[in-house]
């Protein structure tokens, strides 16, 4: 974004985590807390943001790389601290934004607004708001009469007429880079933790008679930290549900939202049903007129064809269904390709893991796959074949098509009347 820089804070210790692994690094939904707040910002088009990290965040340097510019805040002295510690690298922009490595729900339309009210403005700073039922611990926005921002009063301070305000500050922030940098020199150390706050910077402009504003949000849960395991799984239901109603607002029907899992990542075509107690993991396609579970895990890299039936207790990992094909029954397919029309029978199993390395296996078209065959890979099934109920397939024991095999391990039991007539 030309004039445009962002950094985001990222140097929290995360001590409520009680972890080994840094916070922003923790899983939600499939990908690093971090990696939404990157997402979010690249949505709105900026390309590897100056992230602030500590000195000892090796690992996620290690993650960034590629992906942003690292920036070491040498000691934990607050967020004014942190952004100063940018200072260098926005230093050709004219306006910053301001995020929150650990604030991963803000949604890319949220802060593409955001952005444009700060440039109508001309503001020397642009604050996120929200109204809450319950401001309690939150900085409240006081209003002028023209609806600019003229203090953000910590609930601490506020007098009783104040805690009635329901707009609170969220924390996100847009500013002219050079009245930034600016105020940010002139920060007091807190008497209390001896840190710099960012929040202190918008009080300084105030005092100069700067404009400060605003841009509301409709959407609470956009103001809420990573601060804990409990906000963790906080922000997993909340990413959940806007998946699930972002699907059953257009073409896609899920029977019961609070047993259902999908990952924000998953495409779903038209007319697909999804039934209770289903997981849908990142990097999931699948197609139109499915019908998937209930009580089924879809793991990354699985393609579902159109019209596809995947049932109770199957798993599929790194595999692709092709249209009209069915999987209904107690099955795991791992690293497979299931062709048109196949039928795989209860309780089938590809083993497609020997101990050092994950092999294919390849069911062709209108297969018929009897119920308990283990399937051995690698291995291939030709179109038409048929195994008998229970029969293994030893790796490379390949299948010719219309074949009929049967028993442990499986053999060839006859050919169709088609086929033995093309000898």
């Amino acid at each position: 974004m030309s004039g445009f820089g962002c950094v985001i804070l990222a140097a929290g210790k995360g001590t409520r985590f009680y972890s080994d692994i840094p916070k922003v690094l923790h899983d939600l939904h499939g990908k690093p807390i971090l990696q939404h707040v990157l997402d979010a910002a690249s949505a709105c088009g900026f390309e590897k943001p100056a992230v602030v990290i500590s000195r000892s965040a090796g690992e996620i340097g290690r993650f960034l790389k590629g992906k942003a510019r690292p920036v070491i805040q040498e000691k934990q002295l607050g967020t004014a601290d942190a952004v100063k510690s940018a200072k260098k690298e926005l230093s050709r922009f004219d306006d910053i934004a301001v995020l929150y490595g650990d604030v991963p729900l803000v949604k890319k339309e949220t802060l593409r607004s955001l952005i444009k009210q700060h440039k109508a403005s001309a503001s020397s700073c642009t604050v996120l708001t929200v109204e809450m039922e319950d401001p309690s611990g939150y900085g409240r926005i006081v209003r002028g009469i023209s609806g600019g921002v003229e203090a953000i009063i910590e609930d601490k301070e506020a007098t009783e007429e104040e805690k009635r305000v329901r707009e609170i500050n969220v924390g996100l922030y847009c500013f002219d880079r050079k009245d930034l940098f600016e105020a940010i020199d002139r920060v007091r150390e807190s008497k209390a933790k001896k840190e710099f706050y960012l929040t202190d910077v918008i009080a300084i402009l105030l005092e100069d008679g700067r404009k400060v504003a605003a841009f509301k949000t409709d959407d609470p849960d956009e103001s809420i930290g990573m601060n804990s395991r409990a906000d963790l799984a906080k922000a997993y239901s909340i990413l959940n549900q806007r998946k699930i109603k972002e699907l059953t607002g257009g073409s896609v029907t899920v029977l019961d939202p609070a047993t259902t899992f999908i990952s924000p990542e998953a495409k779903i075509g038209r007319d697909t049903v999804i039934y209770p107690f289903t997981f849908i993991e990142k990097d999931v396609v699948i197609g139109k007129h499915c019908s998937i579970g209930p009580f089924c895990r879809l793991r990354p890299g699985t393609t579902i064809g159109d019209g596809a039936e995947i049932g109770n207790f199957v798993e599929v990992v790194r595999s692709k269904v092709g249209s009209k094909s069915k999987a209904k029954h107690l099955t795991y397919l791992g690293d497979t390709v299931v062709g048109k029309g196949a039928n795989v029978g209860c309780g089938t199993i590809t083993a497609n893991y020997d101990g050092k390395k994950k092999s294919r296996t390849v069911i062709g078209d209108k297969v018929f796959i009897g119920s308990g065959t283990i399937l051995v890979a690698p291995v291939k099934v030709g179109n038409g074949a048929v195994t008998g109920a229970g029969s293994v397939v030893l790796k490379n024991k390949n299948i010719p098509a219309r074949a009929v095999v049967v028993g442990v391990p499986a053999r060839i039991l006859e050919k169709s009347k088609k086929a033995k007539g093309k000898r």
